[in-house]
């Protein structure tokens, strides 16, 4: 057969076995891609969890050196929960970002990608093919966006006419021929919705993000936070929604076809102190399955005391104190501190100056510290 031929017969496996969107692209180097991760990484932007070797972000034959073709994938996923349990005086509750909703996208993807692969080669048993998602080498929206998945939106997300944002995305290299798509023209015209609501200012300009100042980034790293993001991170645990949810083009889109992804939603909306004594296990057993635990347990319960101070939930100060004074992580003991000294009260003085005799570590010495006079500066104050 020729390639149209095999082209059309991809784009109906990928149809049958429930890939929303296909595209097809050149394996030619992504070169106007190069020189804007140049300047991301000159202007200080990178999140450290990308690719280091911009080469091997941006030239596909590093990863198959045979490639000729691109095949991107796209599969939508649900941006609205059936009746999500509400926080209540006492039982405050977190949030999972909607990629983390349901079985983790990764494996998900693979599986369609694998199907996809194995259907290609019962076609052509010669074909060279890498597929990944995510964590491979090359751009996945770089590559959707040229093989007219979406265009790249001002958010820096794929956003196409059928589906919004609400897609993950994944792309198969192959040394096959394929005949290429058209990008999507971009569809986002004078809007800039997401970019005035950026909780921290990430979005620097259209298409640029700072991503060491974007919440879905901050809410995965491990330390210390600065002040400054704790305070806007509000009772997000894992990942930020903010700038798809406002932008016009996902209005009224939910998507509920794929049930892997269906959330459960006292995992994705779950009481904050329950994650607080829960044991690596217990997490793993939990959560496990979903994207938003690949981290672990830490920056979720870190995130979760953030969260109890953002409520101001007295309820949590005991079990806030015991980890102040007994949690053998830093970071935990510090940030309980610090959501202590935000809730307030004498029952927290006295435990943060208990807790300041007795700490060791420089930096949970210093949060105490902050803690105390942040309590003690309205009573001094005239």
């Amino acid at each position: 057969m020729n390639a149209m031929e095999l082209k059309q017969k991809l784009i109906e496996k990928a149809n049958e076995i429930g890939i929303d969107k296909i595209g097809f692209t050149t394996a030619d180097p992504f070169v106007e891609l190069k020189q804007k991760l140049v300047q991301h990484r000159e202007s200080g932007y990178e999140s450290g969890f990308e690719e280091q070797d911009l080469n091997l972000r941006t030239i596909p034959t590093l990863t198959l050196p045979e490639a000729q073709s691109i095949i991107a994938i796209a599969i939508a996923y649900p941006s609205k929960m059936s009746n999500p349990p509400r926080s209540e005086l006492g039982a405050y509750r977190g949030i999972f970002a909607r990629a983390s909703w349901g079985q983790d996208y990764h494996d998900v993807l693979r599986d369609k990608l694998a199907q996809l692969e194995a259907y290609l080669l019962e076609l052509v048993p010669t074909a060279r093919i890498q597929s990944m998602v995510d964590t491979g080498a090359l751009s996945d929206r770089a590559v959707a966006e040229r093989a007219g998945i979406g265009w790249s939106a001002k958010n820096t997300s794929i956003l196409t006419e059928e589906f919004g944002s609400w897609i993950y995305l994944g792309e198969m290299i192959t040394d096959l021929y394929l005949p290429p798509d058209e990008p999507v023209l971009d569809g986002c015209g004078d809007c800039t919705l997401c970019l005035d609501v950026c909780p921290t200012g990430a979005l620097v300009e259209p298409g640029q993000l700072d991503s060491t100042k974007c919440i879905a980034f901050l809410t995965q790293t491990k330390g210390f936070m600065d002040e400054f993001y704790r305070e806007k991170i509000g009772n997000r645990l894992y990942g930020c929604d903010t700038c798809q949810t406002v932008c016009p083009k996902n209005r009224k889109r939910n998507f509920t076809h794929h049930a892997e992804f269906e959330p459960d939603p006292e995992l994705v909306k779950p009481l904050l102190q329950p994650l607080l004594t829960m044991s690596n296990r217990e997490f793993k057993e939990k959560y496990g399955y979903m994207s938003g635990s690949w981290r672990g347990k830490k920056p979720i319960q870190r995130n979760a005391i953030i969260a109890l101070a953002h409520f101001k939930d007295q309820s949590a100060i005991p079990l806030l104190k015991n980890l102040l004074g007994q949690d053998p992580r830093p970071v935990i003991r510090g940030m309980s501190a610090w959501a202590l000294s935000k809730i307030g009260g004498a029952e927290v003085e006295e435990a943060l100056n208990q807790a300041f005799h007795e700490e060791q570590d420089k930096e949970v010495l210093r949060e105490i510290s902050f803690g105390l006079e942040r309590i003690q500066k309205p009573a001094t104050s005239t």
